[in-house]
């Protein structure tokens, strides 16, 4: 039962962070940053909140210095927000895997770009077995 608890609390948590970014934060340096990931410690004293930031290595890097900056206001609002006995200490981490993934999706759109020929030999071999 505690472990569903917890689970309910990071996704509120998750939820709450997410929404006081988008409307309340208004830092000229935070670039357009998703949200990703909470997780919650056991004693529900600390929270690692990943994001993820389109844009610019150095992009990125500025939104993780602007949310650094911004932990503090992030954390009094949650307190006001959420009725808990004790409100979870934030550390945001960078969370490179959506990067990878797009990496990754424009690698293999790339290999089939560049390699028509194979297409073409899968169609011919289809024919072939069709017939």
């Amino acid at each position: 039962m505690r472990q569903t608890r917890i689970e309910r609390l990071t996704q509120q948590l998750q939820r709450e962070i997410a929404q006081i970014i988008h409307q309340e934060l208004k830092d000229p340096q935070l670039g357009f940053v998703t949200i990703t990931k909470a997780e919650l410690s056991k004693d529900l004293t600390h929270a690692k909140v990943s994001f993820s930031c389109l844009g610019t290595p150095e992009e990125c890097a500025r939104s993780q210095e602007a949310l650094d900056r911004s932990t503090g206001f992030i954390y009094g609002l949650l307190k006001k927000r959420l009725r808990l006995r004790v409100i979870p200490r934030l550390a945001f981490r960078y969370d490179g895997s959506i990067q990878g993934a797009i990496a990754l999706s424009a690698a293999l759109d790339q290999l089939k770009r560049s390699s028509p020929d194979s297409s073409r030999g899968a169609d011919a071999q289809r024919d072939a077995a069709g017939q």
